[in-house]
């Protein structure tokens, strides 16, 4: 099969948008994969969204410039698309923060592999789960779904939508709000505990309260977790179900 210039271009424009939007997600593109593995991924979901046999093979080849230039619009609605699953995982990544905040956890910072970042040992506790539950409900499956839609919601060489900042103000503002109610109970419990320990100082001041209360908290903290899951896994479901959405939303979806 003889591959003209113009379809080259255009398998390269399909490629830049895959791979912007594949960086952003850890299971998919993030830091401790390999790059020729990402690469290697990129050009493979290239080549099953855009195939060969479909590209105009009579369409004229692009001018350098012209050509840097749809790389550039490429790669930008790539990043916007793929800033959709940086606030998903983000949101899994301030939950475990605010776990960890005051439970005793925060003392120890360990690198977090999975997205570059680092992280108390009850952050990453909560990544690791959260990454394996987003693989058990084929998160990745969804976000692939939606890497196809954008291109037809935004086909190669087509003109830009309006965007509008207060899709992503709002998007940003229900991921904090979702990190939120996660973390709750376990930042619930160890506030409660740090009041009776307060109230346990007055009462018995011979008491050595700090070097009882950190392993009070962490006990606390991990027990309050165990407890909550039947109340977290829900969230992390409906999160990592709405990864999809959250992608085309920024791009002008409905």
């Amino acid at each position: 099969m003889i591959v003209s210039v113009a379809q080259a271009q255009v398998f390269f424009l399909a490629f830049t948008r895959v791979m912007a939007m594949i960086v952003h997600v850890p299971v998919l593109g993030g830091r401790a994969i390999p790059n020729q593995v990402k690469i290697g991924l990129g050009v493979l979901l290239a080549m099953v969204i855009l195939p060969w046999e479909l590209l105009p093979a009579s369409q004229e080849a692009l001018s350098l410039l012209p050509f840097a230039v749809q790389i550039a619009r490429e790669l930008f609605i790539g990043t916007l698309a793929g800033f959709g699953a940086v606030l998903t995982f983000g949101t899994i990544q301030m939950a475990g923060d605010v776990m960890g905040l005051g439970s005793g956890f925060r003392a120890a910072q360990v690198l977090n592999p999975a997205l570059g970042l680092q992280g108390s040992a009850m952050n990453q506790f909560f990544v690791v789960m959260a990454t394996l539950l987003f693989l058990v409900i084929n998160g990745h499956h969804i976000f692939l779904i939606a890497l196809q839609r954008s291109f037809d919601l935004i086909p190669l060489t087509a003109a830009l939508p309006a965007l509008s900042s207060e899709r992503l103000l709002a998007l940003g503002g229900q991921m904090i709000g979702l990190g939120v109610q996660m973390a709750l109970p376990v930042f619930g419990a160890v506030l409660l505990t740090d009041l009776s320990l307060g109230l346990l100082a007055r009462v018995a001041p011979q008491v050595q309260v700090f070097f009882l209360g950190v392993p009070v908290k962490v006990g606390i903290g991990l027990m309050a977790l165990l407890l909550s899951m039947g109340v977290v896994f829900p969230l992390l479901r409906d999160i990592f179900g709405s990864i999809g959405d959250a992608t085309l939303i920024l791009l002008g979806g409905q």
